[in-house]
Formats: C-alpha cells, structure tokens, sequence
C-alpha cells in the first residue's frame, strides 16, 4: 500500500512508449502479438488479470511478483478493479509497477493499466458479519454523501457520479498513480436488477461526464465498460446492453471527441456469445458483438480466457484439433481467443510465475 509521503508516478501510457516496448518484446513472440489499442497504445494480445484469491499477504505477493516478471517477460497490459480481494489487487498491481519502474525493467509510459469501479469495495479485509458490513457502508459512503441509499442496487452496486470520482481517487492512490490509463464501470448491467433501461441510460450519461471531466484533467486516460451478461445477451433479454446505446450516451455527452473507447466481456472457448450470437442492433440489422464493435471502432478486451481455469485441462479432442501446435490446454484456450478478429488483449490472471510462462507460450514465436 502507498503511504501519505509516497509520490504517485507521474505520466502514462503513451504510443511512444509502448512502441518502444513492442519493439524490445517482439522478437519473442508472434508476429501479431502486439496490437492497437485506443488511443494510440499497443498492448500485448495476452493481459494480466487479478479477480481470483484471498485477502492474504501470500496472494498479495502472488500477484505483485508475477505481474512484476510480467512486465518483464513481454506482457504491458496490466488489469484489476478496485473491489477485487479489498482493494489488495490494485496495490499489489502498484507494487509491481513501481518496483519494475524503479529497476529499469519498464517505464511507466511503456505499461497500459486498467482497473474498474461500481462495486463498493471492501477494504483490507471483509467485515466480520452482514452487520458490521451495513455500518461500513452506511459510514463511509451514505454519510460522507458518495452514494445515497436508493443509488446502491443490490447493497453493493453504485455508478454515482460522486461514488465513482470517489473510487477513481482512491484506485489512484492504491495503484500509485497519476493516471489511470483505462477506467471501466464495472458491469453496469447489474444496476437492470434493480431499475429501468430508462434510468440506467440516464444514470451512465451522468457517469460518463463524470469520467469525461476526470479524463480532461488527466487522472484517467480513456473509459468504458467491463460488462459479463450484459453485451452477451440479446435485445430484451434481462441485463442486456447496447454497445450503440453506450457510444450514443458519451457522444451525448462529449461530442465526437468522447473518450468511451473500450469494452471488457468474457470470451473464451466456452463463451463464444461474442463471436457467434447476434446480441447488438446496428440499423436494422442485428450482429454479434465483435462485429458491432468493429463497425463502432470499439477496442474489445477479452475477460476470463481460461474460464477460472476451467478451461485448462480435459479440452475435447476436437479443440486439440481445431487449435495445434500447442502443449497445454490452456494454451490452447488462449490461443483461440487471441485468434479472433477485433480482440486486443486475453486477460489471464494467475498469481504464479510458472503458470505465467506457461500462458506465455500460447503466443511464443514459433
């Protein structure tokens, strides 16, 4: 965790810098391994992902050293959300950055970092009971004015704006930051749960001027939305979103010059909603959600690669098949995702360094 004297890293990712990284990584790794990504980035087509494990120092450590050899070994895409093990994802992500900084491994302008928010994050450790939890929320978010009960869906989801600039400030400072280089709202669809499409399109406008003026003041770099159910679904199903809907509420917004850039959603082997089910009205037409996003020049982050690794082994024959030339099955499931048009980056994440350089080799050069 930063303390008080300690000066967040200025500066962020910049094309410059991750041309110069692709630059120096490329030669170990396949020719598409780098790829664009907005608003001028490249980033490696394998990402570094932090949700699973415990609030502990040894998980912490996991993390901080293995995104640590991370940066080393060819990966610049770093991501996490501000709710993930309380908070203690982020600040072993900050670790890693700052440490491998700080050895000349990377420079901070070489390393694209991404977090989330629109869960009320737990802090260090979850509350002992449901009450303690209540007390937690009602002291540090209902009567402090960053959230207000009826914004809170479920007793956990909140995209207010003061809620968010809230998150965005605290992510900022776990992270050990300047800038945050790419800021999702966190699943928005779950706020369906609770309201209408109506009020959710009205309560993202608000989010998006939120993170358009934090944009315009350089503590994040570009947005959008970290969904699971919600661009996987079809018009009308409970929980769906509309990619041209989101582009439609930041032009709102901003204009041409709006910031919403990105969208993170699980694709994987087992979840090819993305590739194959026509989920996004465009016109009259209705398309999967790679195409849609290719059409609305959206960049696609790939979530859950390797399923929490359920798609790590006992892969049918007819993958073995589909995909050769690889020596894992979790190769072999990050390949296919790598494979598909319109996906700039793979998230894995895994706290250990020799699952690191297996995952690796699903993109070594050949």
């Amino acid at each position: 965790m930063m303390h008080a004297n300690d000066a967040p890293m200025t500066s962020r990712a910049t094309a410059g810098g991750t041309a110069q990284y692709a630059a120096r990584l490329a030669p170990r790794f396949a020719a598409d391994f780098f790829r664009p990504f907005p608003p001028h980035l490249h980033v490696s087509s394998i990402g570094l992902g932090t949700y699973l494990g415990e609030c502990t120092a040894n998980d912490d450590e996991g993390y901080a050293t293995t995104a640590y050899h991370a940066l080393a070994s060819g990966i610049n895409l770093l991501d996490t959300a501000i709710n993930y093990r309380c908070q203690r994802s982020e600040r072993a992500i900050g670790r890693a950055l700052s440490r491998a900084v700080g050895e000349n491994v990377v420079t901070r302008e070489e390393v694209v970092v991404c977090t989330k928010g629109g869960y009320i994050p737990l802090d260090d450790t979850p509350p002992a009971t449901r009450d303690d939890y209540l007390a937690y929320v009602d002291r540090d978010f209902f009567a402090t004015g960053l959230a207000r009960p009826d914004e809170v869906v479920a007793g956990a989801h909140c995209i207010a704006p003061s809620f968010l600039g809230a998150q965005i400030s605290r992510s900022r400072a776990n992270l050990g930051l300047d800038t945050i280089d790419v800021y999702y709202v966190h699943n928005p669809e779950q706020q369906l749960d609770a309201i209408a499409p109506d009020l959710l399109a009205q309560r993202l406008r608000a989010a998006f001027a939120l993170l358009e003026e934090r944009c315009a003041h350089g503590e994040i770099g570009t947005y959008g939305c970290a969904t699971w159910n919600g661009l996987r679904v079809p018009p009308g199903s409970r929980g769906h979103l509309s990619l041209a809907e989101l582009i439609a509420a930041a032009h709102d917004v901003a204009g041409d010059q709006h910031h919403f850039s990105v969208v993170q959603l699980p694709i994987n082997i087992g979840f090819t909603d993305a590739v194959r089910s026509p989920t996004q009205q465009l016109g009259r037409h209705t398309v999967p959600l790679l195409q849609a996003a290719a059409e609305l020049d959206v960049s696609v982050v790939a979530s859950a690669a390797l399923l929490q690794g359920k798609l790590t082994h006992h892969l049918p024959p007819a993958v073995h098949q589909a995909v050769p030339g690889f020596d894992t099955d979790a190769q072999r499931a990050i390949a296919f995702v790598r494979s598909l048009p319109m996906v700039a980056s793979a998230l894995v994440g895994t706290k250990s360094r020799q699952h690191l350089e297996e995952n690796l080799g699903a993109a070594r050069r050949r």
